[in-house]
């Protein structure tokens, strides 16, 4: 089953009467700054949060008023749909969100309906009963829960912009650490490695160092051997093409390819170990132009395997997609809200005889920039 569908009400910018948001194999959010298009990947990052027992974690982390559409003072709610679907069976997994004196928020909605094709009414799995810090879901054993939790496991959220001297990526990984690519890829080297001395995942690996090579001609391969004096800790060392076996330190690696490291890693991974839905924010941050087109080629290998949603403002990566895999995020001033529209390849078709989607975008065509 795959998520078709979101519906969103009251958060950040989005308000009170809700945006609802349809997800294919390739979904591509473009939008200026301060569109929404961050807060979409927010939302699933809270999805995140939940669904490993945090969402108070995550309220006190970025504050109720943050949270609520423009604050308790306009919006006392949050709510959300995630609809399921295969063609026969649809899951909807719906959530209320409330807020609550003083400065918190409280799960006072939450339940699974079930659609079966040639049924007449979906079946309920209501799971909440009264005011909740948690979801139910997490603790509810019955059948419908157990295969929504399984649904909402495989949606991950992604962003690599901190690659600073203090970054997690830059530092030491704990070497057991490897069962998947944390949200800021800070145990690379230890998911790296777990690909390079499995023998299932080793073809995994070197296809990665190929794309990394690509885009960093001096790259020859990761040297992931652990620490010595620690042998729990490993750091992304790395070797250059055709060198004498000197290592360099993950300190002498730009920007830039760090972060392409970290989604040639995400992008490139077996299909045993890939989230089901991949959701990253600004993938092209610092990345060269010849870099995206890259970007580009892996999230389209990525897509055979899993859902891809990007967030972007880059031109540069949009042509590279369809017209239907576009998302184009705008700012409605005059309602003070965030909306998500879609236009397919039909209804821009004599548009694409003459400009690409950028230059459509730029045209405004696509999406009022002013």
């Amino acid at each position: 089953m795959k998520l078709t569908e979101v519906e969103i009400k009251g958060y950040k910018s989005i308000d009170p009467q809700g945006q609802k948001i349809s997800l294919g194999g390739v979904a591509v959010l473009l939008g200026v700054n301060g569109s929404g298009k961050s807060n979409l990947v927010s939302f699933f990052k809270m999805l995140n949060y939940m669904m490993t027992n945090n969402f108070q974690a995550f309220v006190g982390r970025y504050g109720v008023d943050r949270l609520l559409y423009y604050g308790p003072k306009n919006s006392d709610s949050i709510s959300f749909v995630l609809r399921f679907d295969d063609g026969d069976v649809r899951d909807d997994y719906e959530v209320k969100i409330s807020y609550a004196l003083p400065s918190r928020l409280f799960i006072s909605e939450e339940k699974i309906l079930y659609f079966r094709e040639g049924n007449d009414k979906p079946y309920i799995n209501d799971l909440c009963h009264g005011a909740a810090p948690e979801l139910a879901l997490l603790e509810d054993k019955s059948k419908p829960s157990r295969f929504v939790k399984t649904l909402l496991t495989g949606i991950r959220a992604y962003q690599f912009h901190d690659t600073s001297d203090e970054s997690h990526i830059r530092g030491d990984s704990y070497i057991d650490n490897a069962k998947y690519l944390l949200s800021d890829a800070g145990n690379l080297a230890a998911f790296m490695r777990s690909l390079k001395i499995t023998p299932n995942y080793k073809r995994h690996y070197d296809r990665i160092v190929s794309h990394i090579k690509s885009v960093m001609p001096q790259f020859g391969d990761f040297s992931l051997d652990p620490r010595p004096g620690n042998e729990n800790y490993v750091r992304l060392n790395w070797m250059e093409r055709g060198g004498n076996g000197y290592i360099f330190g993950p300190d002498q690696i730009s920007d830039g390819s760090l972060r392409f490291m970290a989604l040639a890693a995400l992008l490139l991974q077996p299909k045993e170990t890939m989230p089901k839905l991949i959701v990253i924010d600004e993938p092209e941050l610092g990345l060269h132009p010849s870099a995206i087109a890259e970007l580009a080629c892996m999230v389209k290998t990525a897509s055979a395997n899993a859902q891809i949603l990007l967030a972007t403002q880059s031109p540069r990566l949009v042509d590279e997609f369809d017209a239907n895999q576009i998302v184009v995020v705008e700012r409605d001033r005059e309602r003070r809200r965030s909306i998500f529209t879609r236009k397919s390849d039909e209804e821009l078709s004599d548009w694409l005889q003459d400009y690409s989607l950028s230059e459509l975008w730029e045209k405004n065509v696509l999406g009022d920039q002013s």
